[in-house]
């Protein structure tokens, strides 16, 4: 028979061994069952009915513009929220999530912004069965935290084309690039700064929207006086 000392102490082995398994399993799964934080990019804010009214009334005339869905660049496609240490690395927070990818939630925030202004007698998202003379097509090219630098900084690169819906032309193009720096090195810090971003290059690309039909505008102008009011002939020298 087994001495009860030599039994017990293979027992309480057993035991050890049965709990450091499930201590192991416990921490293994523990990482997973966190929940993920999901975060969004919001509108600034809203436009009372008496401005969206005064717009309308002022607007009548003007162009309709029709917002393809925004593109995003590899890597700026998903709805992970990426951040850089380091040049040429793409990392994403485990538990930070954006609620949509960045492209869908920036499609009626990009609408309702270029409507604020009043340049457009209609913006609408495609796809859409109403026709527009001007097309915007947008792409995202960056939406990330780098903490390379302290504070840590968020930058926003959004390419923009305005494209006659007619002759399928390029009227404009441009790049804007907007840097914010955060006020906490987390994840929270980040979005804060990515909507204060985002808003700011929303603004920038109304202006440049508004610019675009304006000189579109005056060169359609300017060459209808050139057809209606044509050039005198020179003096003839002949007797």
């Amino acid at each position: 028979m087994i001495p009860w000392s030599i039994a017990r102490v293979g027992l309480l082995c057993h035991i050890g061994v049965l709990l450091t398994l499930i201590g192991g399993c416990s921490a293994l799964r523990s990482p997973a069952t966190l929940p993920p934080a999901f975060y969004s990019l919001d509108s600034a804010s809203g436009e009372s009915e008496s401005a969206r009214t005064a717009r309308a009334a002022g607007s009548i005339g003007a162009p309709t513009l029709i917002v393809n869905p925004p593109q995003a660049a590899a890597g700026f496609d998903s709805r992970r929220i990426i951040y850089v240490r380091e040049a040429h690395r793409l990392d994403y927070f485990a538990h930070s999530e954006w609620v949509d990818t960045p492209a869908r939630m920036l499609a009626p925030l990009i609408v309702a912004v270029i409507e604020s202004s009043g340049t457009f007698r209609s913006v609408l998202l495609a796809p859409t069965a109403a026709a527009g003379e001007l097309r915007l097509d947008t792409e995202i090219l960056r939406l990330q935290q780098d903490f390379s630098s302290q504070p840590s900084r968020v930058r926003f690169t959004l390419r923009a084309h305005i494209v006659d819906s007619t002759t399928r032309r390029v009227l404009a193009s441009r790049v804007f690039d907007e840097n914010v720096a955060t006020a906490t090195a987390d994840p929270y810090g980040g979005v804060v700064s990515a909507n204060r971003a985002v808003q700011s290059v929303l603004q920038q690309l109304a202006g440049f929207c508004t610019t675009v039909v304006v000189q579109s505008q005056t060169a359609a102008v300017e060459a209808a006086k050139q057809v209606v009011e044509p050039k005198p002939s020179p003096p003839s020298h002949g007797s």
